[in-house]
C-alpha cells in the first residue's frame, strides 16, 4: 500500500530522474573545482573529468538495466541512491587526501604525461563510483514506469527530458550560485542531501532501511558543520584567507615580510605585497623595464595597461616608480580584484575593470605606452590570449614607442616548448622580441616592441634612476636581454594546443624536482 502511494502517479519517480540528472552535473562541476587547485583547470583536466564520468554513467546504465530486469523492485535503486549520497558527501573531505596521495605516488614513477595520469587516477578513485550508481537510475526508472508498450515512448521521452532539464540546472546552479556563495565542499553536501532526502522519503514510505537512512542523514549533517573549517591546503597552517570564486581557488597567506595570493594549493605566486622591501625579486620587478623601454619616467608619465591584474603587484609598482602615469588593470575574476584593495594596498588611482583581457582590449579605443600580459597561470594558458590574432590586437593598441611585456611562467630547457611557440608567435607580429630569464624560478619575461631605439631608451633611463634597488634590477634586465629570432611555430585562434605544450614543460619541471627522490626510492626497491 505504501509503495503504491509514493509511486502512484509516477511523479516521485520523475522527481528521482530530475534530481539524479542534476546531481551528476553538480558532481562533474564540483570535480573540476576540487581538482583545479591541484591540477589546474585546463582543457586536459576537463577532458579527463568528462571522459571518466561518461564512462561511469555508461557502466551504470548497463548495470542498472540488468539489475532492474532481475529484480524489478525499486528498493535496490533507492538503496544505491542513498549510497551515492553518502559517497558524494564524503568526496570533498576524503577526496583531497586521495588526490594528494595519488599525485605524490605517480610523481615518483611517472616522467611523461603526469598531468593526464594524475588527473585520471584521481578522478577514477574519487568520482567514478557515485556516477556509476547514478547511471543506474534511468534504466531502472524506465523499468518501473513503463506500464505497457503503448505508452513506453512517451514515458521514456518524459524521463529523458526531465534528466536533461535537471542536468542543465545542475550545470548552472553550482557554477553561478552554490560554489561562489558557499564553496565546493558545501556544494557537494547540498546535492548529497537532495539525493539522500529522496531515498529517505522512499524508505519511510516502505518502512525499510530506516537505520541506514538515519545514519546517512546524521553523517551528512555532521559534515555540514565541518565545512566552515574546510581547507584545500589541509597540510598548511596560518592561511589568512581561503575562498573560491567562479574562476579560481583563492589563498592569501601573510607572513612578517609579505602577503601572497595564490590560486594553486601546491605552488605559484599570483600576487605579492612586500611589507619592508621595495621590490620582490620576482618577475614583477623585471617587467618594470618595459615602461623605461617605452620612455616612461617620473618626468614623462605614460599610459599603462595590465591584462591580468591579479591583486595589483605590477600596477602598484607602476604608480610608485612612474608617478602621474595612467594605470589600468583588467582582471576577469571579480573576487581577485576585490582582494587587491583589501589585502594588497592597490592605490585608488588604478582603474580596475572586471573583464576578459582580450575582449577589453578589442573594445578599447585607447593607445598605451606599455601593455603587460600577465594572464598565464601554470599550465592554464588562455588560448585566445596566446594567438597571433591577440598579439596583433595588442600591437594596434600600442603607441609608436610602445612596449608589450609578457610574463611566461614555464621556462623550459627543451626545444619546442610552449614559450618557444609563444615567442615565435609574438615575433611574427613585432619586429623586435627579447627575453630575460627570472632568477630563482621558472618565469621568463618577454619584451616586444616596434621602436628600434627601445634598448637605448632603457640604457638612458636606467642611468638616471635615483632608486638604488630599481637601478640594480634594471642593470640585471639590461645585462640579460636576449634577442629572439622568430621561427615558424605560430599559434592561431584556430590552432593553439597550449595545454599539451604546457604539459610537456610540467613533466620536465616535475622530473627535475623529484629526480633525486625517485632515484633513492628506486635504489631501495
Amino acid at each position: 500500500m505504501h509503495e503504491k502511494n509514493i509511486l502512484r502517479n509516477k511523479y516521485f519517480l520523475y522527481l528521482t530522474e530530475f534530481f539524479s540528472g542534476m546531481s551528476v552535473m553538480a558532481v562533474e562541476l564540483g570535480a573540476s573545482r576540487l581538482m583545479a587547485p591541484y591540477f589546474s583547470s585546463s582543457q586536459i583536466v576537463w577532458t579527463v573529468i568528462i571522459g571518466v564520468i561518461m564512462i561511469a554513467m555508461a557502466l551504470g546504465n548497463v548495470w542498472g538495466g540488468r539489475k532492474a530486469d532481475k529484480n524489478p523492485s525499486p528498493d535496490k535503486l533507492y538503496g544505491r541512491l542513498l549510497l551515492a549520497a553518502v559517497w558524494i558527501a564524503l568526496i570533498p573531505f576524503a577526496g583531497r587526501y586521495l588526490i594528494a596521495g595519488i599525485s605524490l605516488l605517480l610523481a615518483t614513477f611517472i616522467t611523461r604525461n603526469f598531468l593526464i595520469y594524475a588527473a585520471l587516477f584521481s578522478c577514477l578513485a574519487v568520482f567514478a563510483f557515485p556516477c556509476v550508481l547514478l547511471g543506474t537510475v534511468t534504466p531502472s526508472l524506465v523499468k518501473y514506469t513503463v506500464g505497457s508498450l503503448e505508452d513506453n515512448g512517451k514515458t521514456v521521452g518524459e524521463l529523458g527530458a526531465l534528466n536533461t532539464i535537471g542536468s542543465i540546472i545542475g550545470t548552472f546552479l553550482p557554477t553561478f550560485v552554490t560554489i561562489p556563495a558557499v564553496g565546493t565542499a558545501a556544494t557537494f553536501l547540498v546535492f548529497s542531501g537532495i539525493l539522500a532526502a529522496i531515498s529517505i522519503i522512499y524508505c519511510i514510505s516502505k518502512r525499510k532501511k530506516l537505520v541506514r537512512c538515519a545514519l546517512a542523514a546524521i553523517l551528512i549533517a555532521a559534515l555540514g558543520f565541518l565545512t566552515p573549517s574546510y581547507s584545500f591546503a589541509f597540510w598548511e597552517d596560518g592561511i589568512t584567507l581561503e575562498d573560491e570564486s567562479i574562476y579560481n581557488y583563492l589563498q592569501v597567506r601573510e607572513s612578517d615580510s609579505s602577503v601572497v595570493l595564490s590560486t594553486n594549493v601546491l605552488f605559484g605566486v599570483q600576487s605579492i605585497l612586500m611589507k619592508h622591501e621595495k621590490l620582490t625579486g620576482m618577475y614583477y620587478d623585471y617587467a618594470l623595464a618595459a615602461p623605461l623601454m617605452a620612455g616612461v619616467t617620473k618626468e614623462r608619465p605614460g599610459d599603462i595597461l595590465i591584462l591580468g591584474l591579479g591583486s595589483g603587484t605590477f600596477a602598484k609598482y607602476c604608480t610608485e616608480y612612474f608617478p602621474g602615469s595612467s594605470v589600468e588593470g583588467v582582471e576577469i575574476d571579480e573576487k581577485i580584484a576585490a582582494l587587491a584593495s583589501e589585502y594588497f594596498s592597490l592605490p585608488d588611482s588604478v582603474e580596475v575593470s572586471v573583464s576578459d583581457g582580450r575582449s577589453y582590449l578589442t573594445a578599447s579605443g585607447r593607445s598605451y605606452d606599455v601593455i603587460m600580459v600577465d594572464a598565464y597561470q601554470d599550465i592554464t594558458i588562455p588560448f585566445q590570449m596566446s594567438s597571433v590574432e591577440f598579439f596583433t590586437e595588442v600591437r594596434k593598441h600600442l603607441k609608436d614607442n610602445g612596449v608589450m611585456v609578457v610574463n611566461m611562467n614555464m621556462r623550459s630547457k627543451s626545444r619546442d616548448s610552449i614559450n618557444d611557440y609563444l615567442c615565435d608567435t609574438i615575433g611574427s607580429v613585432f619586429p623586435y622580441v627579447c627575453t630575460v630569464p627570472v632568477e630563482g624560478g621558472t618565469n621568463c619575461e618577454v619584451f616586444a616592441y616596434s621602436n628600434p631605439g627601445a634598448r637605448k631608451e632603457l640604457d638612458a633611463c636606467r642611468k638616471g634612476l635615483d632608486d638604488r634597488a630599481l637601478a640594480q634590477m634594471m642593470d640585471t634586465v639590461a645585462g640579460n636581454l636576449t634577442p629572439r629570432e622568430a621561427k615558424d611555430r605560430i599559434l592561431t585562434d584556430d590552432k593553439a594546443p597550449v595545454e599539451l605544450l604546457g604539459m610537456k614543460v610540467l613533466d620536465e619541471i616535475i622530473a627535475d624536482e623529484l629526480s633525486y627522490y625517485r632515484d633513492k626510492l628506486l635504489d631501495l626497491i
